[in-house]
């Protein structure tokens, strides 16, 4: 390991690098140099939508409440305006995958979001590639749910956290048990292929039992997917004034929903992720190691072989509606304005990072076949503190992290950025 040990939740690491270590370009480029030579056979579309009815304490994604019916509208305009700059830009390109996200996506009314529905086909015909879409239990209503349907959505997630009135209001998302029972029936009744459900733990005042009660709850509605997340106190939200550490607690939590899910026959995909047998995501998984991501929106990133590149980010509710504000206004979508270059070394990190945090493991042999060395080479320090923890099990064909190894993911994935992303997320926090 490359930093001393400071615990078991230090930061999820869902994309590496984070968006905290991209900086402005200059000069920015064209997209149209940015994906000249690229492959692009097999692109992932994502479309963002950074509104929500209300700012959960736990969140820090790019979002915003409130939002006015001209502003959603004039939000639309802009991803037309930025899907036609990206079209021109991308020439012969296909799509094998697409997600709306957020915020959440169903923010929209059901005739605007069957007009996002209409951008996203201008990429590829929704309904012959898979489509994730985000929800939440006020807006997973029976009329957007049918317009999400007929447009071809093969997997819904929605985040309920917990299903104990008490626990969501802890956790500041003000939400009412027969609210998550209506959104919940109203999925299946939309007949929507893939079910995830996301639960939080380590919430204030929860415990086993009321734990193991939102759990049982979940698989009454038999989800394909479920994602355990653990509560974190995150600057700029609401709950990061909470002065506690909850690491033994939220571990115990874990492990408790990991054997849970387990013992209902649900399958470890992550950390976070479990998965009946069977099912695959809707067909809606990013593979960081072969696909390209094109990303709609102010908050999307978008991913090529050597370059990420998105909008500005923020968390603070003043930045994010000024950065909004800003994108709506915008004429031009010509040019990637912020983002992160990789070179070899980070290439090779992200490909590290990305497949040791999932349950499978990384194939040493696609490693080299893709970089023409092995990982434990370029990456010996790191891998032998893992091991030497009894966190990683090496084999000669095989890197994957022990149950353990994997119950600390969040601390596993932090260590693995490199000196120089450290210094850049550092120096963001800091502004």
């Amino acid at each position: 390991m490359t930093s001393p040990y400071q615990g078991p939740y230090q930061g999820y690491v869902y994309a590496y690098p984070h968006k905290t270590a991209y900086r402005p370009l200059d000069p920015e480029p064209s997209l149209r140099s940015v994906w000249e030579g690229e492959d692009k056979s097999a692109l992932f579309l994502y479309l963002h939508i950074p509104f929500c009815e209300m700012r959960c304490g736990f969140c820090n994604l790019f979002t915003r409440t409130g939002a006015s019916e001209d502003l959603t509208d004039a939000y639309l305009s802009a991803l037309e305006r930025q899907a036609s700059a990206a079209l021109d830009a991308l020439g012969d390109a296909s799509f094998v995958t697409a997600a709306f996200g957020g915020g959440t996506p169903t923010y929209l009314t059901a005739v605007e979001l069957d007009r996002l529905c209409d951008i996203a086909s201008r990429f590829a015909p929704l309904g012959s590639v898979p489509l994730g879409v985000e929800t939440s239990p006020a807006t997973a209503t029976p009329d957007r749910l049918r317009v999400l349907r007929d447009r071809g959505t093969t997997r819904i997630s929605i985040g309920v956290q917990s299903f104990v009135d008490a626990e969501a209001r802890a956790a500041v998302r003000p939400q009412k048990r027969a609210e998550v029972d209506a959104a919940l029936d109203a999925i299946r009744d939309a007949a929507i292929p893939v079910l995830n459900i996301d639960l939080i733990y380590g919430i204030a005042g929860q415990t086993a039992e009321s734990w193991r009660y939102s759990l049982d709850t979940a698989l009454r509605w038999k989800p394909e997917e479920i994602y355990l997340y653990p509560l974190y106190k995150r600057p700029l939200t609401g709950l990061f004034r909470l002065g506690r550490e909850w690491d033994d607690h939220r571990l115990a939590l874990y492990r408790q929903g990991r054997d849970h899910l387990l013992a209902a026959g649900y399958e470890q995909v992550s950390m976070r992720m479990f998965r009946l047998p069977g099912t695959s995501a809707g067909g809606t998984e990013y593979c960081c190691q072969t696909d390209g991501m094109v990303g709609l929106g102010c908050g999307a990133r978008s991913y090529t072989s050597d370059l990420h590149y998105s909008f500005e980010y923020a968390v603070g509710a003043t930045e994010v509606r000024t950065i909004i504000d800003d994108y709506v206004r915008a004429d031009s979508f010509g040019t990637a304005r912020v983002g992160f270059r990789l070179d070899d070394a980070e290439r090779r990190r992200r490909h590290l990072v990305q497949s040791l945090l999932q349950a499978s493991g990384l194939d040493r042999a696609a490693y080299r076949a893709r970089f023409g060395t092995d990982a434990m080479d370029d990456f010996p320090d790191d891998l032998k503190g893992f091991a030497d923890q009894d966190w990683l099990d090496v084999r000669p064909g095989l890197l994957r992290l022990t149950p353990e190894g994997l119950a600390h993911s969040d601390a596993v994935g932090p260590a693995l950025f490199s000196a120089d992303v450290r210094t850049l997320m550092n120096a963001y926090e800091a502004r």
